[in-house]
């Protein structure tokens, strides 16, 4: 959708100045509210599970640009979407889901202070509450690609104390969980399990939580404590809390619908920091084998191993992902350093 009306001197020679003014006021607010309405397809801050990605609209409801640019940035030319997404902002300066298009791509390219103009803009563009969460989790997620922890957890605070506003304690959980991941993944490991105790904590004031909400963040409590305690060097801590996982998991049949994955991934993740890199092969592979992250952790493993080229296999894959989430934020510039070498 384009907004594309135009006040031709003939017709505003006609009104008023006044009502000129607010005229064209009125269609620059229509084109920042038809670029919201893509905006929250966008970012729509839905349920998210470790290692999910913000839902993205369809391909045949996005605007032509956006589609253009993302076939683009799955074709793994950056350079071009952002042109793309350029183009659309010479013609119309005050589109959300332009710049937070462009800002994304920016991520990619490593270029995070100039993306993070354009996540500013949005936020100062944003016409309502809705408009500006969406816009505070895009800056946070900005700052995971430079791996700052604590600027990560500014923005999603803001979030997070809109959610208290609404009463939304799953996304209150959600906000400090996914602070909590970039932080972990970047070595602020006490924030990492402030924020993840935290988000328990919120999560489990929802009014009428129903028992698998319950096992779902003491699953993800344990799941976190123990990669913790594999970071910090505590293996057999950190087995104590696989095993706590394990059980939690065990216990509710509806929660392990969703959440068995999880925990191959945990298991290898722990047996990788314990000096296990076969061990954490063996359970990586029973993981999601499209999470950048998992690519990761196994181009690590293999690295361990001697074998370089399955390492460079697996960093290749992870340095190819466009997604804007915290697994990501960690793998592109994590994997582009790693085949640089």
């Amino acid at each position: 959708m384009k907004i594309t009306a135009r006040l031709t001197p003939k017709f505003t020679a006609r009104l008023t100045p006044r009502f000129t003014a607010r005229l064209t006021g009125g269609v620059r607010t229509l084109r920042v509210l038809c670029g919201m309405l893509w905006m929250g397809c966008l970012l729509a801050p839905g349920i998210l599970t470790p290692g999910s990605q913000v839902a993205q609209p369809a391909g045949a409801n996005q605007p032509a640009f956006l589609q253009q640019g993302r076939q683009s940035m799955r074709e793994g030319k950056l350079e071009e979407a952002l042109a793309v997404y350029r183009k659309e902002l010479a013609a119309n300066p005050d589109s959300l889901a332009a710049h937070n298009a462009a800002g994304v791509v920016l991520d990619h390219l490593g270029r995070t202070a100039e993306a993070r103009t354009h996540f500013q803009r949005v936020i100062d563009l944003a016409p309502g509450p809705q408009a500006r969460y969406a816009a505070w989790r895009a800056m946070a997620m900005s700052y995971a690609f430079d791996g700052d922890c604590q600027n990560t957890w500014k923005y999603e605070k803001l979030a997070y104390e809109w959610d208290l506003e609404r009463q939304d304690f799953y996304q209150q959980g959600e906000r400090t969980n996914e602070a909590a991941r970039v932080c972990i993944d970047h070595g602020d490991f006490d924030t990492a399990e402030r924020l993840y105790r935290l988000g328990t904590e919120s999560g489990l004031k929802e009014p009428g939580i129903q028992p698998a909400r319950v096992a779902l963040w003491q699953f993800r409590l344990q799941h976190a404590l123990a990669r913790l305690a594999a970071r910090r060097g505590e293996p057999e801590k950190a087995r104590e809390h696989v095993a706590a996982a394990k059980a939690i998991l065990d216990g509710s049949a509806e929660l392990a619908k969703d959440q068995a994955p999880y925990l191959p991934y945990l298991t290898g993740y722990v047996a990788l920091y314990a000096g296990d890199a076969a061990g954490a092969l063996r359970d990586l592979e029973r993981a999601n084998q499209n999470d950048p992250f998992i690519q990761c952790l196994q181009g690590m493993a293999y690295e361990k191993l001697g074998d370089s080229a399955k390492a460079m296999e697996q960093y290749r894959k992870a340095a190819a992902t466009i997604n804007h989430n915290p697994p990501a934020a960690f793998a592109r510039p994590f994997a582009t350093r790693k085949l640089a070498q």
